[in-house]
């Protein structure tokens, strides 16, 4: 069964993507996003064709070779991203499927099944990931089934990609695929529908500012 992704990127965020202006870690979701849905896919591929027009459109002969090279060093940085999530077919979701997709699961070693994780309090596990960039910090998060992740709203941007399962914020529910974007303006309380625990990408550039003064008590410890 072929995904039908209904929460996307921004064109702000996939076009700092196309254009290699993304640390790795936030990188690291939109690459996954990409792989798991074909809207996305197309329009980052539109992005790249029109910018290769563009650059044509406006060289001139004395910067002919400068622009060249600007164009070619882009899609070098782009590199393995744009290849990986591009080219990709759509993304069904039989038991033979990975959970994870790459390149996420290359980070992480393996799908879920190989994972160690390590406990959040109340039945919630995380698994911290690894990056180069000292701008965001990533992580692999599982929630309970119908089960609350504790009140907060953001110091800066939050991206979470749904991998399994689902989870509701208010009114609106993201699926597998799905990926919601908030920021500083937003206070919210995602909770895991009850039909299984739902596996989350997120990705911070600062702490998570949270309502409960025992969560934030113990926030230092667990790097949240």
């Amino acid at each position: 069964m072929t995904l039908h992704v209904q929460h996307h990127l921004s064109d702000e965020l996939l076009l700092d993507y196309a254009t290699g202006n993304l640390a790795e870690g936030w990188s690291i979701a939109v690459a996954t996003h990409l792989a798991l849905c074909p809207a996305c896919r197309d329009r980052l591929s539109f992005m790249e064709h029109t910018g290769g027009q563009l650059l044509e459109a406006t060289e001139v002969k004395s910067d002919e070779t400068s622009s060249a090279d600007s164009w070619a060093s882009m899609k070098a940085k782009l590199g393995k991203k744009a290849g990986a999530t591009s080219s990709a077919k759509p993304v069904a979701t039989p038991a033979d499927i990975p959970v994870l997709p790459e390149p996420l699961r290359s980070y992480l070693g393996g799908d879920v099944e190989a994972l160690k994780w390590k406990a959040l309090g109340r039945g919630a596990y995380h698994i911290p990931i690894k990056t180069g960039d000292s701008e965001s910090q990533v992580r692999l998060l599982k929630i309970p089934a119908g089960k609350p992740v504790p009140e907060h709203s953001h110091g800066g941007r939050e991206l979470t990609l749904v991998l399994k399962g689902a989870f509701t914020d208010g009114a609106t529910v993201f699926k597998r695929g799905d990926i919601e974007e908030a920021d500083e303006t937003l206070t919210h309380q995602p909770v895991a529908t009850p039909e299984e625990d739902c596996i989350c990408l997120a990705v911070t550039d600062a702490p998570l500012k949270f309502k409960s003064l025992l969560v934030r008590l113990v926030q230092p410890v667990l790097g949240i």
